[in-house]
């Protein structure tokens, strides 16, 4: 055993090495694998745990087997025969054998072979061998003792055979019992016995025709069928390879007839078979033995008890145990009853047991009284050691069985003379006292009884040695930081040795908390730090001598690693990528190694077959990952000296497996309960199950959904529709998704029943005035509950007394002609079908057709409100006039002439509608100072009635608009002159211009507001003085009415600084449709860039840019000289560079947007077109978040304040323009029709006017 130890250790060794040529060999790396406080030992020391009780060959010792044959079966088709016996001792043995208790001589026959230094031989098979059968022993000694073995039992066994024999015929009559006997051949068990005929049949066996253990065929009572005349026994003996076969036997059965009978032969059989009954009779165990028999069986064994009885009828066999209750589990009954069969006897199973064979004319009975015995078993067996001198030996040696063992002592293969022997000597013990060297020897303990043998042997050796240090001196260990490192002494001493460790060149014992000296002689050292390398010597002493060896130790570094991500949750179908990440001691950098597992199986290039995983090092990559690949994963990070793991569990999303097993419970015509098994959740938990139908009458094929269940409910309860045949399925929901549909469950079909409900949306709807059409929504396919659906529509007028009309009809729409115009009807509609009616339906009003109005509105008047703004009053028809559901008034009106020059206009029509039952409405957006005409109507469903008597009323003056443009003609150091236009429309009498002007420098305050009031309406320009040069202005000119003043034009300007020429910008608004435009007031001799561009609400694009100079008589002299100059033209060139360049300057300070607000700006420089349409649109805007600058205009003349109108916006109607929403809310002024080729806006301008300094 030591030698293969051995050998496996270098086969380990090898596969270890470490780094540096200054180093021997490496022995043995040992180290603790696992977390500080847990202790796992490497497989080393456990070998050095397991040797440590050994002597070393160097060392005298007795012998000691080592290997032997057990008991062993020469088979004739074997070659040869090993018997083996080894054994080991120093000096090396010599063995001997014995033959059934006698000396064998192994070179006696030359069919044996011996090996050298063996007491194993091998006997040749040269066809007859049966001379080698016997009980052998081994003997092997030296100087010292001598070791036995076991008894090896040979066994040659002869090839088995049936004897030749002529084996009469049996005759018997019907009902007699027989037994065929088989008296099988001895051989090799185990023995397996067939019954069967020449045509290898098995015979059948049954409660009447049995075979018994022994192998006999038993007939409890022969019929005729079972004639024949090849009954043969077969004997199988499978460890020899051997069946044969029994010469056949003959059985004949004959009919027993009484000499008076005459009868029929069914007569004759029932009345022989009357004359044949008899009560049973046991043939095992034979009438000889008695009413009981005693059985002997060993422990742990097979009990078998076996009754056969013979008898007519057939006897029945039953048992029981008399003493006490037959175990639960463990008898059978075999054979048909006839044989109780116990495994595994225990003591237990001691008693009597009882067979009772049985049938209707009697019973036989036996007992078998069971004792249960067992061969020898050690309770104390002796065991050997090695002795110091002086010391006392006791050897005890104690067996238990049934009967009780013997115990025999003997002494190197011999028995124990007790006159000789110097010790004490008893069946259970020996003791010796004082040992001394010759007290050496092999002392030998057999147990025996009736059963069995036991050998037990104990080696006693009286050594004084002194130590002895198997460990090789100067070997070098490592461990990691933090874990155990083990360095060995094996010591083998006599007497015992003390044993101490030191380290470098101290003298002290190692003795501190985290050193412990083993007992083998091996230093452990716990929790190891970087400075527990280094060099370190083992003592041994006794009083024999002393030894020493000195070992190294280098401490690494431990590996650490981790994987990420944790326990990552993928969905299926997605990629994971897992990363082992790694430190390890780079001493240890050639023998590292990276590995993954897979639920604790590794994962290898080689062994994975699929191409979705890719394993790179310290990567492992999953793409598509399915089911099957959820699992634990483990990195495994291992070097010479540790090897650590990191497991993540990867944990696969998917939706749930469909549900299975549907079935259905708890059958009512309108409901039944569905249950089913939920499928795989695939880690995550199912919220919700959807039960779906499918009804295979009205939509087959079509799944509908029918009812949901929460959480993991297995089970509901649905409420179904009569008259459906129904199939169900379940879809199951988790948070990935929705299961597949589980298979469909068995159909139900519902029972028809009346109607549950009545149509709805009950209607009215007629084209004529003298018809009326009912109609309604059709009961839906699952609403019918049964077969023949139609609609008992039912009618009357409201108000008459009168009975109901009465029409059943399959549509869902019925008509009635030659119905009065609009008079109101009470109409039912019923569901009817095969099974009955519907409930008792509602009653619903509707009108028959409607006609248009047949009378005008009456009193119709004006109110005047504002001068655009006018309250229409009326009289509405009376309500038998209207003839249908009146839906309101609609006023039309159109402007006849203007009150300010007189001019007829040509009518154009415009109408307001006011819905509902009212007799006035708000009429907006009329022109100021005109005449007009109105008319008001009622209208219904069917359309307009007449219009009233035209009604004239005329709109007061207002204040005008806007005038059309504001220029600036000239500017000055101190001056400027302005010019204007006309306003657009004047609405009333132009009385005068208002002119107000105020300074806007470049800063967040301005000036003070000017005005002044120009009271001719003719004036339209206007020269303003006394103003601070290089100051920028802001213009404002409104024209005024009776009435008041209206919206203001407004420019800016810059005045010019002392000795210069002042450059103005002019905008004019441009009609799309010209194709030309004048620009008038521009001065004589001057120079202009006249740019055309575009204007709407995101750009201001240049499309047009020329430069043009207006000619003047007096100036045309002074050009034609001084043109032709040098100087002149170098002037005006350098004039122009510096031109361009504040030109430049300013464009970008524009652009920046100065130092006032976008809010500000807009308001001091308003585009004249974008903000014609924001008033048209949108109305006034204001921005609360804007602040207003300091002193800046509110009101341009300080006293207009905003109009508010007592009319709620609902007096307001619906015009053709779109003025009103929906609800009937005030979009903007009513302007009416615009006048060809006019420009909105009000000729304002957004530019300021830049001017060289």
């Amino acid at each position: 055993m030591k030698e293969q130890l051995q050998r496996l250790l270098r086969i380990v060794l090898s596969s270890l090495f470490l780094n540096g040529n200054q180093f021997k060999p490496l022995r043995v790396m040992e180290m603790l694998l696992s977390t500080k406080r847990i202790t796992v030992c490497l497989f080393f020391f456990v070998l050095s745990l397991a040797a440590a009780t050994e002597i070393p060959l160097s060392v005298a010792q007795l012998p000691t087997i080592t290997e032997q044959s057990e008991t062993q079966v020469a088979y004739p088709f074997d070659e040869n025969f090993t018997v083996k016996c080894e054994a080991r001792g120093n000096p090396q043995p010599i063995f001997n054998w014995t033959k059934d208790g006698k000396p064998f001589d192994l070179l006696s026959d030359p069919r044996i072979i011996t090996l050298n230094n063996s007491g194993t031989f091998v006997i040749q098979n040269h066809g007859i061998i049966s001379s080698f059968q016997g009980k052998y022993r081994c003997y092997a000694s030296n100087a010292l003792g001598t070791a036995m073995s076991k008894e090896i039992e040979l066994i040659v066994p002869s090839v088995p055979k049936f004897p030749k024999e002529k084996i009469e015929p049996l005759d018997v009559e019907h009902g007699d019992s027989v037994i065929l006997h088989c008296n099988p051949p001895k051989g090799i068990p185990p023995l397996h016995i067939y019954w069967m005929n020449i045509d290898l049949q098995h015979i059948p066996q049954d409660e009447r025709v049995s075979m018994s253990l022994k192998g006999d065929l038993y007939f409890a009572n022969v019929e005729e069928n079972d004639s024949r005349s090849d009954y043969c026994c077969f004997a199988a003996f499978p460890k020899l390879r051997t069946i044969v076969q029994k010469m056949p036997m003959t059985l004949k059965v004959s009919r027993f007839k009484h000499a008076n009978d005459s009868g029929s032969p069914n007569a004759a059989v029932t009345k022989a078979n009357f004359i044949k009954e008899r009560k049973p009779k046991l043939l095992i165990p034979p009438e000889s033995a008695g009413g009981s028999s005693s059985v002997t069986v060993i422990k742990g064994g097979v009990l078998q008890l076996e009754c056969i009885a013979e008898g007519l009828p057939t006897p029945h066999l039953s048992w029981v145990k008399i003493t006490g209750n037959l175990p639960k589990d463990k008898p059978v009954t075999d054979k048909f009853g006839k044989v109780l069969k116990i495994e595994n006897v225990s003591a237990a199973d001691e008693g009597t047991y009882q067979c009772t064979a049985s049938n209707s004319v009697g019973r036989a009975k036996h007992e078998f009284h069971v004792h249960v015995e067992e061969p020898p078993r050690w309770i104390k067996e002796p065991r050997g050691g090695v002795y110091s001198l002086g010391e006392n030996l006791l050897l005890l040696c104690k067996a238990i069985g049934s009967p009780e063992p013997t115990i025999q002592w003997k002494i190197n293969g011999m028995p124990i003379d007790s006159r000789t022997f110097r010790g004490r000597i008893s069946d259970g013990e020996i003791s010796l006292t004082n040992l001394q060297l010759q007290d050496s020897a092999v002392y030998h303990c057999e147990a025996s009884n009736k059963h069995g043998t036991l050998l037990a042997s104990a080696n006693v050796n009286v050594l004084n040695i002194a130590p002895l240090i198997l460990t090789s001196d100067g070997e070098n260990y490592a461990a990691v930081v933090g874990y155990s490192a083990f360095l060995h002494c094996e010591i083998f001493a006599s007497p015992a040795a003390d044993i101490r460790w030191t380290k470098d060149d101290s003298i002290e014992p190692l003795s501190a908390l985290r050193y412990e000296l083993n007992k083998n002689g091996t230093l452990e050292i716990k929790e190891t730090k970087k400075e527990d390398s280094g060099s370190y010597a083992c003592w041994a002493a006794n009083s024999v001598g002393k030894r020493a060896i000195t070992a190294n130790l280098d401490i690494r570094d431990a590996t650490k690693i981790v994987v990420t991500p944790k326990n990552p949750q993928v969905l299926k179908s997605h990629s994971i990528l897992l990363k082992c990440q790694s430190e390890y001691d780079s001493h240890l950098k050639n023998s590292f190694k990276l590995s993954w597992r897979k639920d604790g199986y590794e994962l290898s290039v080689s062994s994975i077959q699929d191409s979705r995983i890719m394993m790179d090092m310290d990567t492992l990559f999953i793409s598509n990952v399915m089911l099957e690949d959820q699992g634990v994963y483990t990195c495994v990070a291992s070097t010479s000296l540790d090897s650590v793991t990191a497991k993540t569990r990867l944990i696969v999303l998917d939706v749930p497996d469909p549900p299975e097993d549907l079935q259905l419970s708890e059958h009512q015509n309108r409901s039944v309960r569905l249950s089913w098994k939920a499928g795989a959740s695939h880690n995550s938990p199912v919220n919700e199950s959807i039960i779906e139908f499918e009804e295979s009458r009205w939509e087959p094929g079509r799944w509908q959904e029918l009812a949901r269940a929460t959480g993991n409910t297995t089970t509901t309860l649905l409420i179904l529709a009569p008259y459906t045949n129904y199939q169900f399925r379940v879809v199951s929901v988790n948070a990935v998704g929705r299961s597949q549909p589980s298979k469909p469950s068995l159909r139900y079909a519902t029972p028809p029943a009346a109607p549950d409900k009545n149509p709805e949306n009950i209607r009215v709807e007629a084209s004529e005035p003298n018809e009326m059409v009912m109609k309604w929504e059709p009961l839906k396919p699952m609403e019918r509950n049964g077969p023949g659906l139609e609609y008992k529509v039912s009618w009357r007028q409201r108000g008459v007394e009168t009975e109901w009309n009465e029409e059943t009809v399959k549509k869902h729409s019925l008509t009635l002609r030659n119905t009065p115009t609009f008079v109101p009807y009470e109409i039912k509609v019923q569901a009817i079908n095969n099974l009955g009616a519907g409930p008792e339906p509602n009653i619903t009003t509707g009108y028959s057709g409607e006609d248009i109005p047949d009378a005008a509105p009456s009193g119709v008047s004006v109110d005047i409100v504002n001068s655009t703004l006018v309250k229409v009053f009326w009289f509405g028809i009376p309500r038998d006039r209207v003839r249908g559901h009146l839906r309101g008034y609609k006023v039309s009106w159109w402007k006849t002439k203007s009150m300010l020059d007189g001019k007829r206009h040509h009518p154009e029509k415009h109408f307001l509608t006011f819905v509902g039952d009212r007799n006035y409405g708000m009429i907006p957006g009329l022109e100021p100072f005109s005449e007009f005409r109105l008319t008001v109507l009622a209208y219904n469903s069917k359309g307009d009635g007449p219009e009233s008597a035209p009604v004239v009323f005329e709109t007061p003056e207002g204040v005008p608009e806007q005038p059309r443009f504001l220029k600036i003609l000239n500017f000055d150091k101190d001056s400027v002159t302005l010019s204007w236009g006309h306003p657009k429309r004047a609405n009333g009498h132009i009385t005068g211009y208002n002119l107000q002007y105020q300074i806007i420098n470049e800063t967040h305050e301005i000036g003070p507001l000017v005005d002044v009031s120009m009271a001719n309406h003719t004036t339209l320009s206007w020269r303003l003085t006394d103003l601070s040069p290089s100051t920028k202005y802001k213009f404002y000119v409104k024209a005024c009415t009776a009435k008041g003043c209206g919206k203001p034009v407004t420019e800016e300007g810059l005045t010019v600084a002392q000795g210069s020429k002042g450059i103005g910008k002019i905008s004019e608004a441009v009609n799309p449709t010209q194709k030309f435009h004048p620009i008038e007031a521009l001065e004589p001799g001057t120079e202009y860039t006249v740019r055309l561009v575009t204007k709407n609400w995101v750009d201001n694009n240049s499309i047009f840019e020329d430069v043009i100079e207006t000619r003047g008589r007096a100036y045309a002299g002074i050009y034609d000289g001084i043109s032709t100059q040098g100087w002149f033209i170098g002037l005006m060139c350098a004039i122009a560079l510096l031109t361009l360049m504040l030109l430049t300057i300013c464009f970008v300070r524009r652009n920046k947007g100065g130092k006032y607000s976008v809010k500000e700006k807009e308001d001091l420089h308003p585009d004249p077109e974008a903000q014609s349409i924001k008033d048209e649109i949108f109305g006034e805007y204001s921005d609360s978040d804007e602040k207003p600058l300091k002193g800046s205009l509110r009101s341009v003349n300080g006293d207009i304040k905003a109009t508010e109108s007592a009319d709620s916006l609902v007096d307001y109607g619906e015009g053709e323009h779109g003025m009103f929403n929906e609800d009937g809310s005030f979009i903007g002024a009513y302007s009416g029709s615009k006048e060809k080729g006019s420009v909105e806006g009000n000729g304002s301008s957004t530019a300021t006017f830049p001017l060289h300094a």
